[in-house]
């Protein structure tokens, strides 16, 4: 119901902002806008951009490589989501990389990680080629994490976080990050920076990847950018869904620039060059303030931190060339991980009992709240697990058969729930 309202409201919006603009156009920026880095600092401060040539070219090769190794064993998949009601095939064929037995949940679908090496887990992946592409992503994963606890430094530092629900200790707590040793000797100052360590580190220690890839030329219709006339779109606007709150997100991208795909050669170019791709960015429903277009060539990377994914959409501008991207970002995992629906169907069990005599099955409760708590764990277990994972999830064997054995643990406990 909170979605569907959700929803409501977001067609709402769009559909008064649209009526507002009529015919016209809002304005935005590219860098080769005089005021472009202006805007940027002022409006869009908590977009960090890192071009390709600042990231170690060893990482560089390695993740590339993974990225093409995915793309030749056919790893890449189109997701069945479900907007306003209606179901549809995304554009974007993804691939999810992370912590083992956690999920992502968007647009009504759930992904199911791929795991990657994980100290205490016994991954067994389908081919050396895809154990190395787990490997890659979490180097890059592990450099991203470092990069956006530099990027949250600095934006404390430089004192841009102005929201009134940050304590007046986290004003300071970069410093205490890079200077731990020398935290104060006073019992509560140490607390207040310390709770401010934890969370900034819960906020930058990314849980999984959601990568992408799409190839323009092989699709038959993109669409187009409604708002500020930015030309073709992969993915429309949007806030990232089911995240931690605050939490940063980090994206690498990778387009496979070259051959004819260099950018466009026209004189006159009004907007972002349509040959490149581009990450677009707006203030959440505000015709005020200009958009903005920020170019992605070979390598490189941008961080959305704090509160930007909250207050801010963004979209993806379609170039010419093939384009892969990782995401990398701490997901909101709360019902969302294998330990949780375990949780649940242990509490669910606990109502059903053995008669030691018989052998016989009964519950032991038959209060109504009881009953209601058992049927809706029953209920998750089968339609926010096991048929997600059948219709979807199942795609991922190409890489691992590691799903399996939880799977057809759940449907034990399904089936034991299914004779209560």
């Amino acid at each position: 119901m909170k979605r569907r309202a959700g929803e409501r409201e977001k067609s709402m919006k769009k559909k008064k902002l649209l009526e507002e603009l009529g015919k016209d156009r809002l304005p935005y920026m590219t860098p080769v806008d005089a005021d472009f880095h202006q805007l940027w600092k002022s409006r869009y401060s908590k977009l960090i951009f890192r071009k390709s040539d600042t990231v170690p070219e060893e990482l560089h090769q390695m993740v590339q490589e993974a990225f093409l190794t995915l793309r030749e064993h056919d790893c890449f998949f189109q997701d069945l989501v479900r907007i306003k009601g209606k179901d549809f095939v995304t554009p974007v064929s993804r691939i999810l990389i992370g912590n083992p037995g956690y999920t992502y949940k968007y647009l009504n679908t759930r992904l199911f990680t791929v795991p990657w090496p994980t100290v205490g887990y016994d991954i067994k992946y389908c081919s050396p080629q895809i154990h190395d592409v787990c490997k890659a992503l979490i180097r890059l994963n592990d450099y991203l994490h470092i990069e956006a606890v530099k990027a949250l430094q600095n934006l404390v530092e430089t004192k841009e976080i102005n929201d009134t629900t940050v304590i007046d200790g986290e004003q300071n707590f970069a410093t205490s990050l890079a200077e731990k040793e020398s935290i104060s000797k006073d019992e509560s100052s140490c607390c207040v920076q310390a709770d401010n360590y934890i969370s900034l580190k819960n906020r930058t220690s990314y849980n999984m990847t959601l990568l992408n890839y799409m190839d323009p030329l092989q699709m038959l219709y993109l669409k187009q950018e409604p708002y500020f006339g930015m030309g073709d779109m992969a993915v429309s606007w949007h806030h990232d869904e089911n995240l931690v709150e605050r939490s940063t997100v980090a994206v690498y991208s990778y387009s496979c620039e070259g051959s004819a795909m260099a950018e466009s050669d026209e004189e006159i170019l009004k907007g972002r060059d349509p040959a490149v791709w581009h990450v677009g960015l707006k203030v959440a429903w505000d015709i005020e303030t200009p958009g903005l277009a920020m170019p992605l060539h070979q390598g490189d990377c941008y961080l959305m931190l704090d509160d930007l994914n909250m207050t801010h959409q963004h979209c993806v501008l379609a170039g010419f060339s093939p384009r892969f991207s990782s995401t990398h970002r701490v997901a909101d995992c709360s019902r969302g991980t294998l330990e949780y629906i375990f949780g649940q169907c242990e509490l669910a069990l606990q109502n059903l009992q053995t008669d030691l005599d018989s052998v016989a099955l009964s519950l032991k409760s038959l209060e109504t709240a009881v009953i209601k708590q058992v049927e809706e764990i029953h209920n998750e277990v089968e339609f926010e697990w096991l048929r997600q994972f059948w219709f979807q999830g199942k795609r991922y064997l190409k890489c691992t058969d590691w799903w399996l054995k939880p799977i057809a643990k759940l449907e034990e406990f399904w089936r034991k729930m299914e004779i209560m």
